[in-house]
């Protein structure tokens, strides 16, 4: 690992005024920041290098909090990661919770004399610039000397320890069914399409024909924990490969390749220790080797072949002896045409075979490339031609130009490439090396019908069922579906939708997005009711297909009396007020409502969020009052403010 390279103390060059920001409801100059280390991560959100360092950044968050703030300086490589919306929906993935700054012309970038992604340049509280580092390794290399600079700076009573507040996006999100999206796969029968719902750290099966959600895999809960498919932990999947009954998932988060037992029901980590590999190493067994980000999988004859993005080679499992090991690439970031080991390739991220060859996304390079089976054979290059080459061109081989392709499956002669930050879906021809788009204008957004018309938003994993290529449009959290016969594009509407919220009547396992205190109400004794009315934001909508949640308790007292202690109503498309039977004693209780509401845009059914809310009122009952009626009105907010 390198060293913290010192420039001198030197006054750090201030932000433009007229640059967008995000994760803040203002811009900040450096002079704001007096009192405070300050840490700038040069990044692109691209970039596997930047994405290993953001959890590292939160550990020195969290450790020096308030002392230090990080700032994100987001100076793009591609030209769809320039624009503001894209950087959100990165923060949003990545779970950035710093302000961010958009440096689309690389004017801060200039101003530092950066020239790699990712940069950290550490500034002092008299904002002068002592140090920086080019690579990741960012915590172990700068948590001494943050520690020390804080020390160093308190002796003089220049530290300022007041706590800053930003304004994060994911407090202004709406939160969906589906979290970006990553992967998808399909059973052999094409019943059963296995998709990682990354963001929301699950698997989630689904009908194809239907929507209906069959089943989920995973707790939803951040680790890396083996066991049943209810308790099992995983942290932001991306790849899936179906084989007989064994689902193999790289967990690209923890670093490691796991695999779920459909028929027993349980999940098994395979190989990787959940540390990041920092250097190349020749693999060994199971889980006793690091992996760097494994992003995607395929299943041949008792071997899986993995698309290790962040060593940028592609590496094999045997199945049965658990040996895993590079297969193809040397390490170095590039496109070069070698013979497997010494090939240089770029970030792979999707993969695919025919059956005699293996195809891969190659991301960083905007290629589309080949591998031969045979360990004597070589890579080779089917579009692509370098690091900082990319655009939108159809064509032949030389003159194809893609964008960031992360997701490729092999069809009836045909490669179909999901051409990412082009927002589209490209048809390769092995073969002729020509390339021509079947789906998306290249403009950002969700509109199906004439797929030369629809829009598309960051497209991912691509399957193939019966006639029907379904695709993971990761930024609008959303399953699309395109017909080849008609040529026309549909979005899978998720049925069963209840499935992926927790709704049960234990408290403590309820996700509130929102809690409510209202104010208290008095009714008199006797039999009555509780009457709860719900309002959505405006331009949205009551799911029709997806039962709400609701369930009512009384609590610190025996006021309100329900039937079972509690009672629980599960509705589809309800009219309110809802009306939940109670008695009333005289006395005083709280009274809560647990409840789970789904609801989406007029006009986009198929794009369903889902909100969850508790309600607290304190109620009296005394004699004398008329009403036997307390009505609670809940307004649904889009997100958190």
């Amino acid at each position: 690992m390198s060293q913290v390279t010192y420039a001198g103390k030197v006054n750090a060059p201030d932000f433009p005024v007229d640059l967008e920001w995000l994760n803040t409801n203002r811009p900040f100059s450096l002079k704001d920041l007096r009192g405070k280390v300050v840490l700038l991560d040069f990044w692109t959100f691209c970039c596997i290098n930047c994405i290993h360092s953001i959890p590292e950044l939160k550990k020195l968050e969290e450790k020096y909090s308030p002392e230090l703030v990080v700032i994100g300086v987001h100076s793009a490589k591609f030209s769809t990661e320039k624009g503001t919306s894209n950087i959100r929906e990165a923060i949003l993935r990545y779970g950035i919770e710093h302000p961010v700054v958009n440096d689309k012309d690389f004017r801060v970038w200039k101003s530092y004399a950066v020239n790699a992604w990712p940069t950290f340049m550490l500034i002092d509280p008299d904002g002068k610039v002592v140090g920086s580092h080019a690579g990741e390794g960012v915590y172990d290399l700068f948590d001494e000397i943050i520690g020390k600079m804080i020390g160093e700076f308190e002796s003089r009573g220049k530290i300022d320890r007041r706590p800053l507040k930003f304004a994060l996006e994911k407090d202004r999100a709406p939160r969906t069914l589906l979290s970006f999206p990553g992967k998808i796969a399909a059973d052999a029968k094409g019943t059963t399409l296995y998709i990682t719902d990354s963001n929301n750290n699950r698997i989630i099966l689904l009908s194809p024909r239907s929507g209906e959600v069959l089943r989920v895999i995973g707790s939803g809960k951040k680790g890396l924990q083996d066991g049943t498919l209810e308790e099992a932990e995983f942290n932001k999947p991306q790849g899936i490969a179906w084989d007989h009954d064994m689902l193999y998932v790289a967990d690209t988060e923890n670093h490691a390749v796991r695999v779920v037992d459909l028929k027993k029901g349980t999940v098994k980590t395979l190989a990787g220790t959940g540390r990041q590999a920092r250097e190349s190493n020749l693999g060994g067994v199971g889980r006793g080797v690091d992996l760097n980000s494994p992003w995607d999988l395929l299943v041949r004859k008792g071997t899986l072949y993995i698309a290790m993005a962040g060593a940028h080679e592609l590496w094999t499992l045997d199945l049965t002896t658990l040996k895993v090991r590079p297969f193809a690439g040397s390490g170095r970031e590039d496109i070069v045409d070698a013979p497997l080991r010494k090939a240089a390739l770029a970030q792979p991220s999707g993969i695919t075979t025919d059956g005699t060859r293996l195809y891969f996304a190659d991301s960083e390079v905007s290629g589309v490339r080949s591998a031969d089976f045979d360990t004597a054979g070589s890579v080779t290059t089917i579009v692509g031609q370098g690091l900082f080459e990319f655009g939108d061109a159809d064509g032949f081989g030389p003159d194809v130009r893609l964008q960031h392709p992360i997701g490729i499956t092999w069809y009836d002669g045909f490669l179909y490439v999901a051409d990412t930050y082009n927002n589209k879906v490209k048809r390769i021809d092995p073969r002729t090396m020509n390339s021509e788009t079947i789906i998306g204008t290249g403009g950002t957004g969700m509109r199906d019908g004439d797929a030369l018309q629809t829009q598309l938003n960051e497209p991912n994993g691509l399957a193939v069922v019966k006639g029907k290529l379904y695709i993971t449009d990761t930024n609008n959290h959303l399953i699309r579906v395109y017909d080849f016969s008609t040529r026309r594009v549909s979005t899978l509407t998720l049925r069963g939708a209840e499935k992926l919220a927790v709704r049960k009547s234990d408290a403590s396992t309820l996700a509130v997005d929102d809690t409510l205190i209202l104010p208290g109400q008095i009714v008199q004794p006797g039999p009555g009711s509780v009457e709860v009315t719900l309002t959505f934001p405006s331009g949205y909508k009551a799911n029709t297909v997806a039962p709400f949640y609701f369930g009512v308790f009384g609590e610190n007292g025996r006021a309100l009396g329900f039937a079972k202690g509690y009672e629980e109503q599960n509705l589809v498309a309800p009219s309110f007020p809802v009306r939940i039977p109670s008695t009333f004693t005289e006395g005083a209780s709280d009274l809560r409502i647990d409840l789970v509401a789904y609801y989406c845009r007029e006009g986009e059914e198929s794009l369903c969020m889902v909100r969850q809310v508790r309600v607290l009122m304190p109620v009296k009952v005394t004699a004398g009052n008329a009403g036997n009626v307390l009505k609670v009105a809940v307004p649904l907010r889009l997100a958190s403010h």
